[in-house]
């Protein structure tokens, strides 16, 4: 933290030496209504003459005075604004070499409460941007679903086996919260999302290749979630209460609370739940001759906390700083009961093992931004510095009773007893700079820095019960520490005309790492750089038709977790083991777009990624056990097509259909032969939404996919319809909404693995078919005005803490 904090101090001195010693002067005046009362927070803005450049913007305090500091001599103006008033602006005036006070200036009362104005009007729930896809959450019945469901009925979003996301096509998507990375993947980052309640999301942005200022991390893109914040001026928010019932049952609340007044804007964000719920993961693997049909399920009861806190205070017209305080608790109660007959070839019962394995599981992270803002001068400089801190722990006790059968179901052997206390953390400091300088008004540079260092460790002790008592098991103890340092620098140019826009970037990364195993003593050592160049533009054929294209180079290094070459069971016979000589894969991603008017005719995404990382499954067909290791695959392609935006059949009824093609293939030897596949899917999601009279509104949702590969996943058809409806009372404060999910109980993963001496189908269920009542209530302030712009840093970093 030292080497941060000194860094932090050299980066003020840099800015704060930008400012100008030239000879000016303060302006200062009154905002008043017809009645001569002072308007407070009122927009005002100081307008150089004759180019009507902009000096400044900035609202008026309590007593309506606003003051505008270093002004230089020169002819200005004074420009008002509030919403609900009549605009006004003085009259010109000249600055010498003393400070001014401009006449009072009198705008026109207008003002109308929120509630008492019909707004009929709505966002589009997609709405496609040149860079991004936007999907407006506040208009989609949300209720019972949590965020990770939300994001899965995102356009060309779906859930692997594992639900991690899948964005057109592609794996090693990175999540923001906020404009900030969320610093988790796998498990973790399923946990987070399935704890976050989808109430609590304003927008999605699927953002396939973004420009160089975000990392060259994540080959298919980021998904940046917006959640929900009220800019009103005032205190005001909105409290959620929610709960529902599959097979067990959930309860969730929460509160967002906003404190915008004067210089300062300010947000809490509190949500809790409790969520019974389960997983049911069947396996049906041949061995040779022998048939083994192994049953996992999951019965998980976890009490989740999210909470975030955030504030910007306005210096002035041309400094702001800014924090955010962010974490989750995740403390969970698991018990996980698995039975693993064998068969032989004319379907005889040889035997069984089963097992029974209660978990404590306590998992959290907490992060901490500070950001800075320097509007260098009135001509677009800006400067901007992020300094963040995250820490990510795992704690894990659980036991295991392993009990042998043979063909009639009698005790073989004696139950062996194992024990495991594990732990893990990763901690995270990364600090960034970016500069934005226009040279001309459509000719921008950006460029930044960006450094951070990462320390992962883990600790997994296992001990077994023999007669003498608990021993250590040194099959499956060991101790995991890594730490990575990686830099990266950027420069981008902008070119806008009339009807083109044009960005191209560069970013240079470089990754040093080590780490080494006590189980194995296998040492990691790694040090390289690579270029990710990136180019997108933007064409406006006429004011209906609208083109953009993109290609950016990305990279996907493997989770921290997965370079630990130890080896943990799940069971007896299934494993999952790391690998330290994992390397990075990269890929090159192009897309284009067609938009005629707001409609999304098509969009064309293809990608070749090599080296890309997937699980391989190692087989002994003498010990039963299989071992699932990540490894590198030579090359995989992937073509993706798509169609579809909201749009009104009728007055009535809103509906959004998305239609889907895609190809994917793979080519690489695998544990020494090749191994080849290729195939064409698609798949289609429906999402309408009927206006009905008194604030009624009823939802009908349904998607398929055909089957498809993934890797070396042979990947089954899946379906769902879930169905919902919504009312809003109390002058539409209040809103209830009720939802049943998975309506036919359809929707699961089921793949078939199929290469060498593997022949396994997979089939994984969860809880999805729940019906759910969530009661939503706006408070506070609802008279509309002026809130002031906020920009905040981004901490891009990468999504790597999963398993």
């Amino acid at each position: 933290m030292n080497r941060l904090f000194k860094l932090s101090s050299s980066f003020f001195a840099i800015a704060f030496s930008f400012q100008v010693n030239a000879q000016t002067v303060k302006v200062s005046g009154t905002i008043t209504d017809q009645n001569k009362k002072s308007l407070d927070y009122a927009s005002v803005a100081l307008i150089r003459l004759p180019d009507s450049v902009s000096f400044g913007l900035q609202s008026t305090n309590k007593d309506g005075v606003y003051e505008f500091q270093s002004v230089k001599p020169g002819q200005y103006l004074i420009k008002a604004l509030m919403v609900g008033y009549r605009k006004n602006q003085s009259a010109a005036f000249a600055i010498t070499d003393k400070p001014f006070q401009v006449p009072a200036i009198l705008l026109q009362d207008q003002t109308t409460d929120l509630k008492e104005v019909n707004i009929i009007s709505k966002l589009p729930v997609i709405d496609q941007k040149a860079d991004r896809t936007i999907v407006n959450v506040e208009q989609m019945n949300t209720a019972g679903d949590n965020a990770l469901e939300v994001i899965s009925r995102a356009p060309g979003i779906r859930l692997d086996k594992d639900d991690n996301i899948i964005l057109k096509g592609k794996s090693g998507v990175n999540v923001m919260i906020d404009g900030k990375m969320s610093y988790m993947s796998g498990a973790e980052l399923t946990t987070y999302l399935k704890s976050l309640p989808g109430s609590v999301l304003s927008k999605i942005e699927l953002i396939s290749n973004p420009p160089a200022s975000f990392d060259a991390a994540g080959t298919a893109g980021f998904i940046n979630i917006k959640l929900k914040r009220n800019k009103l001026q005032g205190t005001n928010g909105n409290a959620n209460l929610g709960g529902g019932y599959g097979r067990y049952e959930k309860v969730y609340g929460g509160i967002n609370l906003n404190y915008n007044v004067g210089k300062l804007s300010s947000y809490v964000r509190l949500n809790a739940g409790h969520y019974n719920s389960y997983n049911r993961l069947t396996l049906n693997r041949t061995i040779g001759n022998e048939q083994f049909d192994q049953l996992n399920y999951w019965h998980p009861i976890t009490n989740s906390l999210n909470y975030s806190a955030g504030a910007d205070y306005f210096v002035n017209d041309k400094h702001t700083v800014g924090f955010m305080f962010k974490g989750f608790s995740s403390p969970s109660q698991t018990n996980v009961n698995s039975s693993s007959p064998n068969y032989d070839r004319l379907g005889v019962k040889q035997g069984s093992v089963d097992m029974f394995n209660p978990q404590d599981n306590s998992s959290g992270n907490h992060a901490l931004n500070f950001n800075y803002r320097f509007k260098i001068d009135t001509a677009g400089r800006e400067l901007g510095f992020d300094a963040d801190y995250v820490n990510y722990k795992n704690d894990k006790t659980e036991s295991f009773v392993n009990t042998y059968l043979d063909g009639n179901d009698n005790l073989k052997d004696q139950p062996v007893f194992l024990r495991n206390n594990g732990m893990g953390q990763i901690s995270i400091y990364a600090l960034k700079m970016d500069y934005i300088h226009p040279f001309t008004k459509t000719l921008k540079l950006e460029a930044g820095w960006k450094s951070s260092w990462i320390k992962s460790q883990s600790d997994v002790r296992f001990d077994s019960l023999k007669t003498a008592g608990w021993i250590n098991d040194a099959k499956r103890t060991n101790a995991f520490n890594y730490n990575e340092n990686i830099n990266a620098g950027y420069i981008s140019l902008n070119q806008t005309l009339k009807n083109f826009d044009f960005k191209a970037g560069v970013r240079v990364e470089q990754t040093l790492g080590d780490g080494f195993s006590s189980g194995t003593s296998t040492v990691i050592d790694r040090k390289y750089w690579k270029l990710f160049p990136n180019v997108s533009a933007l064409y406006k054929i006429d004011k209906n038709n609208q083109l953009t294209a993109s290609y950016r180079k990305s990279i996907n290094r493997p989770s921290y977790s997965s370079l630990n070459p130890f080896a943990f069971y799940s069971d007896p016979y299934t494993a999952i083991q790391g690998n330290p000589l994992l390397q990075p894969s990269y890929a090159n991603s192009f897309e284009l777009n067609y938009n005629l008017k707001n409609f999304r005719l098509l969009t064309v995404s293809y990608s070749t990624r090599n080296g890309s990382q997937s699980n391989v499954i190692y087989q002994n067909d003498i010990t039963k056990e299989s071992i699932s290791r990540p490894e590198n695959l030579n090359r995989e392609t992937g073509l993706y097509l798509a169609s579809g935006s909201p749009f009104d059949v009728v007055k009535w009824w809103n509906n959004n259909t998305e239609i889907s093609v895609s190809y994917n293939k793979t080519s690489s030897p695998v544990q020494g032969s090749g191994y080849n596949a290729s195939k064409w899917s698609w798949g289609i999601s429906s999402d309408n939404t009927f206006t009905l009279p008194k604030d009624y509104s009823l939802n009908l949702y349904g998607y398929y996919e055909a089957p498809s590969i993934s890797g070396l996943y042979r990947n089954l058809e899946n379906y769902a319809i879930s169905i919902g409806a919504k009312k809003t009372f109390w002058k539409k404060n209040a809103t209830i909404s009720a939802r049943m999910n998975d309506v036919f109980a359809t929707g699961k993963f089921r793949a078939v693995l199929a290469y060498n001496n593997i022949n396994t189908y997979w089939q994984n269920e969860w809880e999805n078919r729940k019906v759910s009542v969530n009661l939503t209530y706006k408070f506070g302030n609802m008279k509309i005005k002026t809130a002031r712009s906020r920009r905040t840093g981004t901490g891009d970093e990468e999504r790597r803490v999963g398993n």
